[in-house]
């Protein structure tokens, strides 16, 4: 009679213990390598139409958009790849964890640029290693980029192992850069997950958009007839993208036949910024500045409680991912490591997108003390609609009403010097307070000698040519 009612416990301990990781929710997070704010054949913003592509096709992420939320002011922690990825799964900004560029520094400039920690440290707890604490099985597929050993040593149950740039040329029509290789293996991984009654993380770090002109043939033979001007950097950008969206819809597709989409987040956002359609109204600038171009990001969610085909207003970052997706599997803010910078945006997402994001700090800022652009290292901060942004080489500040101007256009720090002294204050306080690295005066810096080229990318007024150029084969840089 004891070994039975031993034996019925141990069964309801079982029983809840599978009810309970059933409850969970399931989260998809795709993330695109540089895919600007325009770089979808969807509006990222209401009012915005120069937030939409005009030579992109993505009909899976506009099925993905009417089933769930848009976010208007979504942001990358950075304006290059790695910093952003390390940020994602710390839930800390590039500038609290001493990465803030990809590619190395050129010496010869007016400022040195501070030296970088490039690998993931074992001390910190990524959100692979929060999630599996809560019960759920994880995967992360594709580019990884930050070192540290790869996603096995940081909480990953299955993954590609420690994977940069070089992934996405290995693979060619009929798997370019990996896309449908990287969407079956997400499949495999739903259907084990769900036989075994666990909640799933997966991560998808596409490798598209690099290695552009590996797209399927088919896909590229269609873009030639139909963008003018023999322009095969275009044609190769708006295949690939094409190719990325029929990937997502692998995806999607085996989420529904799963029987998962009632219990399952997919999340979609871009590793950085890459301009955004300037010169129709869009964002100024592009990858490698601080500029809105090369910070602010296409966000799609869908999921429990999303409502479809609404929108959120309210800024939101990266970093915020993983005190969400804790949150969402069932982890008490207590449980988080110390040091997170995001906030839990779970109540936008069930809200219609209305409230607010409690973060440690009430600013946004975008650290890039590097050369990578003609703007020089640069640091914006983001209050409100306001947003400044200080570069260092000459140490001006410009000011700017996003809510006015979201291209950028209107520099207010003249009109408005008592919120742009209030700006820099804080934005010099936050740098203290993470003991960010700064640029400082080169001592040996000779005006009168020639330097090498001081861009890594483009920024500014020069890089105003929306998305839709080629990436080039360079594996050092995101």
């Amino acid at each position: 009679m004891m070994l039975e009612l031993r034996i019925a416990m141990a069964l309801m301990v079982i029983m809840t213990t599978v009810c309970s990781a059933s409850e969970k929710p399931n989260i998809i997070f795709m993330l695109s390598d540089d895919q600007g704010w325009n770089g979808l054949s969807v509006a990222m913003h209401p009012e915005v139409a120069a937030s939409k592509g005009d030579i992109f096709f993505t009909p899976n992420l506009e099925k993905l958009a009417v089933q769930g939320m848009r976010f208007s002011s979504a942001y990358a922690p950075s304006p290059v790849c790695s910093p952003t990825r390390i940020s994602l799964q710390t839930g800390k900004s590039p500038a609290q964890l001493h990465w803030t560029k990809a590619a190395p520094a050129v010496p010869g400039r007016m400022l040195t640029e501070p030296r970088l920690i490039k690998d993931l440290s074992r001390d910190e707890t990524t959100v692979g290693e929060l999630l599996k604490k809560a019960g759920y099985t994880t995967a992360h597929y594709g580019k990884w980029h930050i070192a540290g050993g790869g996603p096995g040593a940081h909480g990953y149950d299955e993954h590609d192992g420690d994977t940069g740039n070089e992934n996405a040329f290995k693979f060619t029509d009929p798997n370019p850069v990996d896309i449908f290789g990287m969407a079956d293996r997400a499949a495999k991984f739903m259907e084990k997950s769900k036989a075994a009654h666990k909640p799933f993380y997966i991560q998808l770090s596409w490798n598209a958009l690099h290695a552009p002109e590996l797209a399927m043939k088919a896909t590229q033979a269609k873009y030639e007839k139909l963008i003018s001007g023999n322009n095969s950097k275009q044609v190769a950008t708006a295949a690939i993208t094409e190719d990325l969206d029929s990937g997502v819809g692998k995806v999607l597709e085996a989420v529904e036949r799963l029987g998962l989409n009632g219990k399952t987040y997919v999340i979609y956002m871009s590793d950085n910024g890459s301009g955004g359609g300037a010169k129709r109204g869009g964002l100024r600038g592009g990858k490698g500045s601080v500029w809105e171009g090369g910070i602010r990001v296409p966000l799609i969610v869908r999921g429990p409680g999303v409502t479809p085909n609404s929108w959120c207003n309210i800024p939101v970052v990266g970093y915020d991912f993983l005190p969400t997706f804790c949150a969402m599997g069932g982890l008490a803010e207590k449980d988080l490591p110390m040091g997170i910078e995001g906030g839990n945006i779970v109540g936008l997402l069930e809200n219609e997108g209305k409230g607010i994001v409690i973060r440690a700090r009430e600013e946004l800022v975008f650290h890039f003390p590097h050369y990578q652009s003609d703007d020089g290292p640069h640091t914006a901060i983001r209050l409100g609609d306001l947003k400044l942004i200080h570069f260092y080489e000459n140490d001006r500040v410009s000011l700017f009403d996003l809510s006015k101007d979201i291209s950028e256009r209107n520099d207010l720090a003249k009109q408005m010097p008592g919120e742009a002294n209030m700006l820099t204050e804080r934005l010099n306080k936050y740098l203290a307070d993470v003991k960010a690295q700064l640029p400082t005066k080169n001592a040996e810096f000779d005006p009168a000698k020639p330097i090498a080229n001081r861009k890594g990318g483009k920024s500014g007024d020069k890089n105003d040519r929306g998305n839709g150029k080629g990436a080039k084969k360079d594996l050092n840089k995101g």
